[in-house]
């Protein structure tokens, strides 16, 4: 009997070894990086296209939990945006890996920055304020003796003054004269 207790133990040791090799590695994890908009950015649109890659190409990627169209690792969609920050998920997944997972937060001020537009033309001066989504009025302060004089009329101010921000829509008032 005392010789099969060591043989007995010789063949439970080889039995709960499972071998020399060791397991294989893991697959390395789904990689994710957003190419645009940049973290922090503050846009003027009530939309941004967030663009960005994967590895591997195939792996699966969600906006704000909806499916994204992955073409060769790359990938495309366009978020709808609120007033204010916006946070923006992003994952990537692909069975058997770990998952890769990003945030962006997303800034829309839709607000405008009124110009500097002295000594600009009258209209070419209201046709940037127009451009700019906001109504522009032209007021003629120089007077009687301001039309005698020859040239165009020019912005001598404007009200809201330069470097005011409003919203959209908002009206602008050019002051114009031919000499300020």
């Amino acid at each position: 009997m005392p010789r099969a207790v060591p043989a007995l133990l010789a063949v439970l040791a080889l039995a709960g070894c499972g071998g020399d090799d060791p397991p294989p590695p893991d697959p390395p994890a789904v990689r994710l990086t957003i190419t645009a908009p940049v973290d922090t950015a503050t846009v003027k649109e009530a939309t941004v296209e967030l663009r960005g890659r994967v590895q591997p190409a195939r792996a699966a990627v969600e906006i704000q939990g909806e499916a994204a169209a992955v073409a060769n690792g790359a990938f495309a969609k366009t978020i709808a945006l609120e007033e204010g920050v916006n946070v923006i998920d992003v994952a990537a997944t692909m069975p058997g890996r770990s998952a890769a997972f990003a945030a962006l937060r997303i800034t829309y001020d839709p607000r405008v920055t009124i110009p500097d537009l002295s000594g600009v033309v009258d209209d070419e001066a209201a046709g940037r304020i127009e451009a700019l989504g906001l109504e522009a009025e032209l007021d003629a302060v120089g007077g009687l003796f301001d039309e005698l004089r020859s040239g165009p009329r020019r912005v001598c101010r404007s009200d809201p003054p330069a470097g005011t921000v409003v919203d959209p829509g908002s009206g602008v008032t050019l002051e114009t004269a031919k000499r300020c």
